[in-house]
C-alpha cells in the first residue's frame, strides 16, 4: 500500500472537521444578522444590506495553506506532513456582509465590532494599501475554539465584482499570474468604489423630504 501524501491526510482533516467548519459559519451568520437587523429594518429607498455566508472548499482550503506556507513548487513536503494543518488557516468559515451605500457600511462595521470586540482587524486592502473594506478574525467560541472564521464589511458592488472576479483569477493559475489581468482587476474596483462614492449624494434623503 503507498503511504499517505500530505495532501491525503489534509482532505481528511477537512472532512472531519467539515461539520464543525458548518456550525462555525451558522453561528457566525446568526450573530451577524441579529446584529444588523435594526439597521436592516431601517434602511431608507434604494439602501441594501446582504449577509452572505460560505465553508471554504477542500480544494480552495489545501491551495492557500499553500500559499501561506510558501510553499515552493506549489506542492508538501512528504517528510513534513505532520505539521501541516487546515486549523492554521484563518478563515475555513466566513461571512460577508454587502452594504450599499458606501454611508451604511461604516455603521455596519461599528456595530459589528462592538459585538465582535476580541476578533483581529486584517482590512481588505488593494495592490497600492489603500483599504478596500474592513476584515475580522476570530472564533465563535459557542461552538468551536479550534475553527478560525472571518467576517467582512463590503461595499456591494465590490463584493459582487469578487463573486465573480475570485474564481476567475484563483481558480485559473494562468488568469492569477497575468500581470495583465490584475492590473485591470485593479482599475475595475478602483471604478466600482468611485461609482459608489459619487452615486451616494444622489441617493441620500435632502433636508425637507
Amino acid at each position: 500500500m503507498e503511504a499517505r501524501t500530505p495532501e491525503d491526510r489534509l482532505r481528511q482533516q477537512y472532512f472531519d472537521l467539515l461539520p464543525e467548519i458548518q456550525r462555525v459559519v451558522w453561528q457566525l451568520e446568526a450573530e451577524v444578522r441579529y446584529h444588523t437587523l435594526s439597521i436592516l429594518h431601517n434602511l431608507g429607498t434604494g439602501e441594501q444590506l446582504v449577509v452572505d455566508s460560505r465553508v471554504k472548499e477542500c480544494e480552495s482550503a489545501l491551495e492557500k495553506l499553500l500559499r501561506i506556507k510558501g510553499l515552493e513548487g506549489r506542492r508538501f513536503d512528504p517528510d513534513c506532513a505532520g505539521e501541516y494543518s487546515l486549523l492554521d488557516l484563518p478563515d475555513l468559515a466566513a461571512v460577508r456582509v454587502l452594504v450599499f451605500p458606501n454611508r451604511r457600511l461604516d455603521e455596519v462595521d461599528r456595530t459589528l465590532r462592538a459585538h465582535f470586540q476580541d476578533w483581529t482587524a486584517k482590512p481588505l486592502k488593494d495592490r497600492k494599501h489603500e483599504v478596500l473594506a474592513p476584515r475580522y478574525f476570530g472564533y465563535c467560541k459557542e461552538v468551536s475554539g479550534a475553527v478560525r472564521a472571518e467576517y467582512q464589511v463590503v461595499p456591494m458592488l465590490l463584493g459582487l465584482f469578487w463573486r465573480v472576479e475570485h474564481p476567475a483569477m484563483y481558480k485559473f493559475r494562468r488568469v492569477a499570474n497575468s500581470r495583465q489581468m490584475r492590473r485591470r482587476r485593479d482599475e475595475v474596483e478602483h471604478v466600482l468604489a468611485h461609482f459608489e462614492q459619487g452615486i451616494e449624494p444622489y441617493i441620500l434623503p435632502r433636508s425637507g423630504d
